[in-house]
């Protein structure tokens, strides 16, 4: 993750400084730094963790660290600076840790070296201890710009027996320039950075304790009420947070901590390039997840309210069983239907016309293209929930409507997909449509056991499938186009799996656009027949088989997508070429 995290702290004599501050580098380290070509050069103990190699080679890369450093460092003059004000002592080489995955460094210093980047993170350290605060001045906060970057703060106390209020005043600080993925990170970021401040304020609050039980200040203070107050802490204006802490690796630790989490909050998110225009699948999908968090939110809203109105259950109801279940036990139960799979029967569409045979399985897809209701009856409830997720993928996801498993026929209207348990009757009318196709798996008897195709699956050896229908599919009817294509690519055994199934993608992209291309030329602009007739002979689709296909999958368009054609005709925008 390109960003620089820091440690900052609001000095009592200087103001806010940067105390220390973690940066990523994708170059060579610039000049003055150290290389493994030259052992000599004060490098100290190695240690590797999660890939990442720390070490402590960098030379004058603390802006304190002699006369020459000091002119042409962009941080403050050693003359500036107060113990609580430092943290590398004079001549710290830094610390650097090598992430041998990604070629990336990770290096920890005092300030930034590059006058720019210093320029910022100072901008940002004054602006979390000042005026950019939360209510309380403690706790997380996001601001910034385009010019400066964004920042993530969080602020917080350390305890200090000899600090104005006992405490001083500190913050953690991200910065980098995209706006969109640091609050995409927030929710990482303040967890793993609240983990941090809770181990700072940990150690320096066993540091304070003890020196309040051996020399306690308060009382002190009492007595010297009216000595000025600087006076009174014998030269003592500041305290290093090692000082607080107690902890004389602190800065090491927080050089790993610092790299942890920029390595780890780089890698949690990954962007994806995705050229073009997303299509009716993730569209509807977006919609779906839209519509599931509204439906969770108002169950939460309603739950609050019932709890409230809820009556006071007095003492002796404890022990009583209710008679009213809550709402969401159905709702759970339900969901108990949709646990995953243990065993994945039906592995493709392909390995389903192994199965089934050629004929059988053109008449049980020209039903699923038709959208036609298909009933599965079994008493596995895993092969049918595999035999629809492989049948699904022949549709848009807008015309998948499933109920896996139930003890009880189910309209049409209510889903395409119904799975059933072989005791439940089905209504003849149902059996004698010509809209419906029923496929019945029967444990086969011992002597027609057969091998199943090409596929080793022993699960579906003992079955025996029967696909019924009261409009069977004839041999000689031509079909829908995109069934020939999609049989086409089945039966060619030079290809995979995988290249049948972006095979079957793009069959679905191409007529879904022709959906679009009829939806908007019927629906929205209201054209008269014989114009739409011409069209569908344009797009290849006169057919019957063809038209009725189209009209179906009409049903699976987006709703964004729907909107946004409406909108466009209504704008004047939209109305004046008519005109």
């Amino acid at each position: 993750m390109n960003a620089i995290v820091a440690l900052c702290h609001f000095c009592e004599l200087h103001g806010p400084r940067t105390l220390f501050c973690t940066e990523v580098l994708h170059a060579p380290l610039p000049q003055g730094a150290g290389n493994g070509d030259s052992p000599g050069q004060g490098e100290q103990a190695e240690e590797e963790e999660g890939g990442i190699q720390m070490s402590s080679r960098i030379r004058a890369h603390s802006p304190a660290e002699g006369a020459s450093a000091e002119s042409s460092s962009p941080g403050p003059k050693k003359s500036d600076m107060c113990e609580g004000c430092r943290s590398l002592a004079a001549g710290h080489p830094g610390y650097i840790s090598h992430d041998k995955e990604t070629s990336i460094k990770y290096v920890s210093h005092q300030h930034p070296n590059h006058p720019q980047l210093f320029s910022i993170v100072r901008q940002a350290c004054v602006r979390s201890l000042s005026c950019e605060v939360c209510p309380g001045r403690e706790g997380p906060i996001f601001f910034g710009d385009e010019q400066h970057g964004f920042v993530f703060s969080h602020t917080f106390f350390i305890k200090d027996s000899l600090a104005r209020g006992f405490q001083r005043w500190y913050s953690i600080i991200a910065i980098m320039m995209d706006r969109i993925y640091l609050i995409n990170s927030w929710p990482f970021l303040l967890g793993k950075i609240r983990g941090i401040i809770d181990e700072l304020q940990g150690k320096a609050l066993k540091v304070f304790e003890a020196e309040q039980f051996g020399c306690p200040q308060r009382a002190q203070r009492m007595n010297t009420a009216f000595t000025p107050f600087l006076h009174q802490r014998n030269g003592n204006a500041a305290r290093s947070l090692t000082s607080l802490t107690s902890d004389d690796n602190l800065w090491a630790c927080l050089h790993t901590s610092f790299a942890w989490l920029l390595k780890a909050c780089g890698s949690r998110l990954t962007e994806k390039l995705l050229e073009g225009a997303p299509t009716e699948d993730t569209l509807v999908q977006m919609e779906k997840l839209a519509d599931l968090e509204e439906e969770s939110e108002s169950w939460d809203n309603s739950e609050a309210e019932e709890e409230e109105k809820a009556p006071v259950v007095p003492d002796g109801a404890e022990g009583r069983e209710l008679t009213k279940c809550p709402a969401e036990s159905s709702l759970l139960s339900d969901c108990g239907n949709w646990q995953p799979r243990k065993l994945s029967v039906f592995k493709s569409l392909r390995h389903m016309r192994q199965v089934l045979g050629a004929p059988s399985f053109r008449m049980l897809a020209w039903h699923v293209l038709m959208g036609n209701q298909v009933i599965w009856k079994s008493r596995d409830a895993d092969l049918v929930q595999s035999a629809f997720e492989v049948l699904r993928t022949m549709l848009p996801v807008g015309c998948v409507r499933i109920i896996p498993y139930s003890d009880q026929y189910e309209e049409a209207y209510r889903c395409n997909f119904l799975g059933l348990s072989p005791h439940v009757q089905i209504p003849s009318h149902v059996l004698s449509s010509e809209f419906a196709v029923v496929v019945e798996a029967h444990t086969a008897p011992r002597s027609s056991l057969h091998p199943v195709g090409c596929e080793d699956d022993q699960s579906l050896s003992k079955y025996e499938f029967v696909v019924t229908s009261g409009s069977p599919v004839a041999a000689d009817r031509v079909g829908p186009t995109i069934l020939n294509k999609m049989e086409a690519a089945l039966s060619n055994q030079n290809l995979s799996v995988g290249v049948v199934d972006q095979c079957l993608v793009c069959l679905k992209e191409e007529w879904m656009n022709k959906v679009k291309v009829l939806f908007k030329f019927t629906k929205v602009d209201s054209r008269p027949k014989e114009d739409t007739q011409k069209l569908l002979s344009i797009l290849g689709a006169s057919e019957e088989d063809n038209v009725k296909l189209l009209k179906f999958w009409m049903t699976g368009l987006s709703k964004t997508y729907k909107s946004h054609l409406m909108s466009t005709v209504r704008s004047p925008t939209a109305s004046e070429p008519r005109n």
